[in-house]
């Protein structure tokens, strides 16, 4: 009885505990989002974090907590994180429903704002797969394919790092008098600054610099020469990402493009956190104590309108979902400071209006809004002043405004429109673009504006003149998150803003690229201009003209030359592809070569049977250097996966030799036979509908045994397929020389069958820790795939993973002695045809 009855207490004890815990599980779970809710990310964070650490939740609250943590670190601009948490949701293998499966699209966005171009564009390749009504997840994905075009401009460019910056948040910048008006949530000097819960940052005020002559700046090189004494202090690596002073080298820095985030701010190097030069607090009947700004001035200076909470006359309002939202206000120079503030008649507490620009006539007002009827998060819209009175707001439509945000007008003095969006194609999170506008209507293409204004970062808030030679814009590249910073820019050279093509040049026969072949073509005003092909058969051709044909002849030694025409019309922000094959030249046939061919093709049967196969010749070439003895090349066409036999397959041989083709369609038993020439090369492939083969090559034939037996075999989707010859060294990634064939011949494959999509998979044995062969053969999968990417075979076909030592082909696991030869049959790389036609 006693025994029965501790027991009793001891499992009571134990469900306690576990009901307290499950208890104290959910009240953190619950909290973390009660301030998700309420747009207070940091606390959701701790919450959220505090909450996954411990164990007990369920698969979906374990799910749901993450896209929900990953979704506060993208809110405060902490895109590491970001990347961290939506990683293990999207490699975790949950199923993301309809309501999530918008985490490849934040996931994508992550890994580009970190400059993972390469990966970020497999997301939104996974993201297209999904919606395929969002046009971003493939204009992304076809400007990451190459982004080295938005760097076209980076050497006409300096930017300064200017001294009115400070450790806080300091951005869009706007003329005012002699001066500029910014945006700061700097710490005020006394009093107390309440706090932003979103960010547990200080509300946003207006600072005032009074004379632009006193900002000064430690000018860096983004792609320019440089001057001044911090620009002096780098001159090592050349003009590339990562060589200028306040952005540090990282793994995805590139010769092209801009500049990522850094942290050598305490390097010595002029970039410190500390203004040098003094602004001040603008007039305090603007700044309240919530947000305020960005801003614009009309040109006398006695009106301005700003965006603001919405807040006025000591009265705060909020949405029906209790959110106090942005309004734009306007008000008049007084003697005494700003005085009669009123709101503008297009605001609502409902919807949030803000980032004002005035035309250059002051009679069209630029903002944003995130009102209904738009086309995505926020949408930049314009009103009309007709006296005293402002029109409803008309949207700018799809060509400016998509599913994504756009935000921060800017109007030129021209009347063009700057404006900075995270959902037309560029480098990261937001980036600065261009567009004429006539009145209210834009006209032609958005350009985005390219490094190094832009980078992988938020870019936003441009101040420039008519030809943007010089201007003012910000951004957070430096540390990312809330520390904005403002920059100014100065060009130096002549802009390059046309369409982008990139020229993809190979060989015709083998689809491998072809470098150091010239392409030659005039440009819009007749001028000849040459391009030479590089290492991966690619010629970027940028600033060609909007609307116009093109011709393009392409040479090598050795090559048929080959003219392909392109146009230009309707072009945008992604380079076009032109694929130009080039071909050997095809000698004269003379009429005796002509009759022997036909001669030797009339005696070729399918196993001598005529009800279930034929032949039939074609002629390349006039020369042979055959021995003139024949035999026989005869096997059967079977199937990968089971090896069974194939009727009616269309198989091909093609001598090396002279060039002559035969073909011959399989019998019952899969069966095929050709009459061929001792000592020549041939290539042998197999053709039928949803079937491929990888074809078979036979080197300098061998009539000694009255001929040679081969089977080909024909692989379909689902079939997996072992790739051989692909070497690494131990515990290394890279690709060796000897490694290419086997690659290659996957390249061959692609180009041969171009709808056709696999997994490349890399396996390893089982002899080291099962931690370190994930890892290992994940970056070999990589490597393998990446070989494939540079020689043209679209991210969108590829799929990559290393699956470690979890698939071994035999029994040869932990613990198991194996010889060597057992071990190495697991050391494999496979592709697996997920898609053929």
């Amino acid at each position: 009885m006693f025994v029965r009855t501790i027991k009793r207490i001891i499992i009571v004890g134990v469900l306690a505990l576990v009901s307290t815990f499950t208890h104290a599980q959910q009240a953190l779970l619950k909290a973390a989002d009660h301030h998700f809710e309420n747009l207070s990310f940091i606390k959701a964070i701790d919450a959220y974090e505090s909450a996954l650490k411990k164990n007990g939740l369920g698969d979906t609250e374990k799910l749901d907590a993450k896209i929900k943590l990953a979704e506060s670190y993208s809110k405060i601009k902490d895109t590491q994180n970001a990347e961290r948490v939506l990683r293990e949701v999207v490699e975790s293998g949950a199923s993301l429903s309809d309501n999530n499966v918008e985490v490849y699209l934040k996931y994508a966005q992550a890994l580009a704002s970190n400059g993972k171009y390469q990966e970020s564009q497999k997301m939104y390749d996974d993201y297209t797969a999904k919606v395929a009504s969002d046009p971003r997840g493939k204009k992304f994905s076809k400007l990451y394919n190459d982004v080295t075009v938005l760097s076209k401009n980076a050497n006409c460019y300096l930017v300064d790092y200017v001294t009115i910056n400070t450790n806080s948040a300091d951005f869009s910048p706007t003329y005012y008098q002699n001066g500029l008006v910014f945006v700061s949530n700097r710490k005020a000097n006394a009093g107390v600054r309440r706090v932003f819960n979103w960010n547990n940052t200080p509300f946003l005020d207006l600072y005032h610099l009074e004379d632009v002559a006193s900002l000064g700046g430690a000018t860096a090189s983004l792609g320019g020469g440089g001057s001044g004494e911090a620009s002096s202090k780098n001159k090592k690596g050349g003009s590339f990402a990562g060589s200028d002073e306040y952005t540090p080298p990282s793994a995805n820095d590139s010769r092209t493009i801009g500049s990522y985030g850094g942290n050598n701010i305490s390097a010595g190097l002029g970039y410190g956190d500390k203004p040098i030069t003094e602004s001040e607090r603008f007039d305090g009947t603007i700044n309240s104590k919530y947000h305020e700004g960005p801003a614009a001035f009309f040109k006398d200076g006695q009106r301005v309108i700003f965006t603001r909470n919405n807040f006025l006359n000591g009265k705060a309002r909020k949405s029906s979902d209790g959110i106090n939202k942005l309004k734009l206000y306007i008000a008049n120079a007084e003697k005494n400071g700003w005085g009669e503030l009123a709101e503008l008649p297009f605001n609502s507490d409902e919807y949030s209006t803000g980032h004002p620009a005035l035309s250059p006539d002051e009679k069209l007002l630029f903002f944003a809004s995130d009102m209904p009827g738009g086309y995505g998060g926020t949408d930049i819209y314009v009103s009309r002043l007709d006296g005293e009175n402002w029109s409803a707001p008309i949207n700018l439509g799809s060509d400016v405004n998509t599913k994504g945000n756009e935000m921060f007008p800017f109007i030129d003095e021209k009347g063009n429109m700057y404006f900075s969006s995270d959902g037309q194609p560029g480098l990261g999170d937001l980036d600065i673009f261009f567009v004429q506008v006539d009145g209210v209507t834009p006209k032609g293409r958005v350009i985005n504006i390219g490094s190094p204004i832009n980078s992988s970062k938020d870019d936003f808030g441009i101040v420039t003149d008519g030809i943007r030679q010089t201007g003012y814009f910000s951004s957070n590249r430096k540390r990312g998150g809330d520390d904005d910073d403002i920059y100014k820019f100065e060009r130096q050279c002549e802009l390059k803003e046309g369409c982008d093509l990139i020229l993809a040049i190979y060989d015709a026969d083998t689809k491998m690229p072809l470098d150091n072949v010239t392409v030659l073509y005039e440009d819009s005003e007749g001028n000849l201009q040459e391009g030479i092909s590089d290492a991966e058969g690619k010629i970027l051709i940028t600033d060609l003209a909007d609307g116009e044909e093109f011709t393009f002849r392409a040479t090598r030694e050795g090559y048929t030359a080959n003219t392909v025409s392109f146009s230009t019309e309707g072009c945008d922000n992604e380079p076009s592809r032109l694929e130009i094959p080039l071909s050997f030249p095809v000698p004269e046939i003379s009429e005796e070569t002509v009759a022997e061919n036909s001669t030797n093709s009339g005696s070729q049967s399918g196993m001598g049977n005529p009800q279930t196969g034929f032949s039939e010749s074609g002629y390349t070439s006039g020369s042979t250097s055959g021995t003139g003895v024949t035999c026989t090349i005869r096997g059967r066409v079977l199937s990968q996966s089971g090896g069974s036999p194939l009727e009616g397959v269309l198989v091909t041989i093609k001598s090396e030799c002279d060039g002559t083709v035969q073909t011959a369609y399989t019998d019952l038993s899969g069966f095929y036979e050709f009459t061929v020439q001792e000592g020549c090369d041939y290539t042998l492939e197999g053709n039928k509908d949803e079937l491929a083969s990888n074809g078979k090559k036979i080197s300098k034939l061998s009539c000694a045994e009255g001929g040679i037996t081969t089977d080909v075999y024909m692989f379909t989707s689902g079939d997996v397929l072992k790739v051989e010859n692909i070497y690494f060294d131990y515990g290394k990634c890279n690709i060796r020389k000897d490694a290419r064939a086997g690659l290659d011949k996957i390249v061959t494959l692609m180009r041969q069958n171009p709808d056709m999509k696999i997994e490349l998979s890399a396996h390893t044995d089982a002899r080291s820790e099962a931690s370190f062969n994930d890892k290992i053969s994940q970056g070999r999968a990589k490597a393998s795939a990446d070989y494939l990417f540079k020689r043209g075979v679209s991210r969108t076909r590829v799929e990559y993973k290393g699956y470690g030592e979890t698939q071994p082909v035999n029994g040869c696991v932990d613990g198991v002695d194996c010889t060597e030869a057992q071990h190495a049959q697991n050391r494999r790389t496979e592709i697996k045809i997920l898609q053929l036609n």
